[in-house]
């Protein structure tokens, strides 16, 4: 598996293609015989591009992702816009939904075009809803997440096109480690809100320690980890074009980074609400 998390960015998998792909492309034929002219418009024409063999390419990848960021914008017009009334049940079926989706799009072997954009669409449905509950009590916040989540991408793109940063074996390694004790956290954390283990609304996060509320401390750590995992979908797509895979890989390249902005900004909204809750 490749450093991105994404099944279909593996080494063989790639070669397997560029194999197929190299047999299917080759000059030689049998019993064809070429002319003078037709060996030197050969010569002269230009080499093929990566796209137009059926090849990834980072275009690809930009364009999918911005089909992608359209659905999700869609998505959350609809509890924000069209049926505000119902913005909390909307905001409730596009987290079930987007689960359940996202865990189908994650395991299935091939990308399927219509299921990631339905899964873009489910949760900008939650991120919509999220936004509206939460920017109605603290007005403003939505779109300083918003700028915030923009922020984090440039500056994590800009790093790791500079070789600043880079998914090193050590890295992923620490990166693994502390998404388990997050997932860990949340999961016991969900649990005491459910059973009324915590009054705060928060629950464990908006317990203070020296006067500053916990999940400060851990939605640091969440946005930190939302950002290097988008230097790991980064490097997934630079071996993927590099290695020359299918086209249609590029959907799964622009399901990855959705999934990761959508969790980044979860986690920078949150932190903004907790700290003007704290205010």
């Amino acid at each position: 598996m490749a450093l991105g998390g994404n099944p279909v960015f593996n080494g063989k998998n790639f070669r397997s293609q560029t194999r197929g792909g190299a047999a299917q492309g080759s000059l030689a034929t049998d019993n064809t015989y070429m002319t003078p002219q037709q060996l030197q418009d050969l010569y002269t024409a230009p080499s093929a591009k990566p796209s137009d063999m059926g090849r990834m390419t980072y275009d690809d990848v930009i364009m999918k992702t911005v089909f992608c960021l359209a659905a999700v914008l869609v998505g959350a017009a609809v509890p924000t816009f069209v049926l505000p009334s119902m913005g909390m049940g909307l905001m409730m079926l596009g987290a079930l939904g987007g689960f359940v989706l996202g865990l189908v799009n994650s395991f299935k072997r091939e990308p399927v075009p219509g299921l990631i954009l339905a899964y873009a669409f489910l949760e900008g449905m939650f991120l919509g809803g999220l936004t509206a509950v939460l920017d109605n009590a603290y007005p403003g916040v939505g779109l300083q997440a918003v700028l915030g989540t923009l922020a984090v991408f440039a500056v994590t793109l800009v790093l790791f096109r500079s070789g600043k940063v880079r998914a090193t074996p050590k890295a992923v390694r620490f990166f693994m480690i502390a998404i388990i004790g997050y997932a860990v956290f949340s999961l016991i954390n969900v649990g005491l809100m459910i059973f009324g283990g915590v009054n705060d609304p928060w629950g464990l996060r908006g317990v203070e320690i020296f006067g500053i509320p916990m999940g400060v401390f851990i939605g640091l750590l969440a946005i930190g980890l939302a950002a290097f995992s988008l230097v790991m979908d980064f490097t997934s797509i630079e071996q993927g074009v590099k290695a020359g895979a299918p086209e249609r890989y590029s959907w799964t390249a622009a399901f990855g980074l959705t999934v990761t902005l959508v969790w980044l900004y979860v986690e920078i909204i949150r932190l903004l609400a907790i700290l003007r809750g704290s205010d």
